[in-house]
C-alpha cells in the first residue's frame, strides 16, 4: 500500500474516503500531493473492495485553497506546460473513474481546489463552501481543466466572468448556478456525501461506471455520444446485472448486484 505524507485515506463499507491533509496551507495543492491524488485513485481503480471514493479536505476552512504558489512561481515555459498537463491528467482519472467520486466540499475550493471539486462526478457543499477560480489576480489562468469543466457546469457566459473577475460565489449561489449538486450544514456533510454514494452503490455497477462513461463523452469532439450510448446499453443488456435487475423487479425483490 502507498504511503502518503499529505493525504489521509479511510476505507469503509465500500467507500474510500481522502482527505487532503495540509491544514497548515489550507491544504493547497502541491506537487507531491497531487502524486498522491494519483496514487489514491489508482486504488480505486484496482482495489476490488472500493465502490466509490469521498475526496474532501482536513480541517473546518478549507477544501482545497488553492495551488502551491511557491512552486508556481518557480516555473519556465516548458515545466509550466508539464505541471498543467500532470495536473489534468490525475483531474482527468478522476472524472473517468467508473467508480462515483463524490466531492465533500468543507470550506474554500479555490483555484486548484475548485478544479478539483469540478472533477468529481458529484459535489456536496458544506454552507461555508466559496468556489473561485482566481488565478487572473496572479497574471494566470487556470490550469487543471478549470477553463472547461467550469464552462461545462455553469455555461459559457458566467465561467467567462468567473474566471475574468476571480469573484468567488458562496455555496448557495453555486447551487443555482449548477456548480454544486447538494448545499447541507457543514456538520451533515459526510454524512449527505455519503448518503448519496450509499443510494448509488445501491445499484448496479456495471451501469452506473457506463453511465459515467455515457455523460463524459458529450464533451468529447472526438466521440459520438450517441454510439456511447448504444453500445453501453447493449453491453448492460448481456451483463449478468441486467437479469438479477430484470429478476429482482418481477419477484418484487431488492437486487444483488455484482458488477458482471
Amino acid at each position: 500500500m502507498a504511503i502518503y505524507e499529505n493525504l489521509l485515506l479511510d476505507l469503509q463499507q465500500g467507500i474510500l474516503t481522502i482527505t487532503i491533509n495540509r491544514v497548515d496551507k489550507l491544504n493547497a495543492l502541491n506537487i507531491d500531493t497531487i502524486r498522491e491524488i494519483r496514487n489514491a485513485m489508482q486504488q480505486v481503480y484496482d482495489d476490488e473492495e472500493v465502490k466509490g471514493a469521498i475526496i474532501t479536505g482536513a480541517g473546518p476552512k478549507a477544501f482545497v485553497a488553492g495551488a502551491d504558489i511557491t512552486e508556481i512561481a518557480e516555473l519556465s515555459e516548458v515545466t509550466a506546460r508539464s505541471f498543467a498537463e500532470r495536473g489534468q491528467d490525475v483531474f482527468a482519472m478522476i472524472e473517468r473513474s467508473n467508480k462515483p467520486v463524490i466531492a465533500a466540499v468543507n470550506g474554500f475550493a479555490l483555484g486548484g481546489g475548485c478544479e478539483l471539486a469540478m472533477a468529481c462526478h458529484i459535489r456536496v457543499a458544506a454552507e461555508n463552501a466559496r468556489f473561485g477560480q482566481p488565478e487572473v489576480n496572479l497574471g494566470l489562468i487556470p490550469g487543471y481543466g478549470g477553463t472547461q469543466r467550469l464552462t461545462q457546469l455553469v455555461g459559457k457566459g458566467k465561467a467567462m466572468e468567473l474566471m475574468m473577475t476571480a469573484d468567488m460565489v458562496g455555496a448557495q449561489e453555486a447551487l443555482q448556478l449548477g456548480l454544486v449538486n447538494h448545499v447541507v450544514p457543514q456538520e451533515q456533510l459526510m454524512a449527505k456525501s455519503v448518503e448519496i454514494m450509499e443510494k448509488i452503490m445501491g445499484k448496479a455497477p456495471l451501469a452506473v461506471g457506463l453511465v459515467i462513461e455515457c455523460v463524459n463523452a458529450v464533451f468529447n469532439n472526438d466521440e459520438n455520444g450517441y454510439q456511447t450510448e448504444a453500445n453501453a446499453f447493449a453491453r448492460c443488456c448481456t451483463s449478468e446485472d441486467f437479469v438479477e435487475g430484470t429478476s429482482a423487479f418481477i419477484e418484487k425483490r431488492k437486487a444483488n448486484f455484482t458488477g458482471n
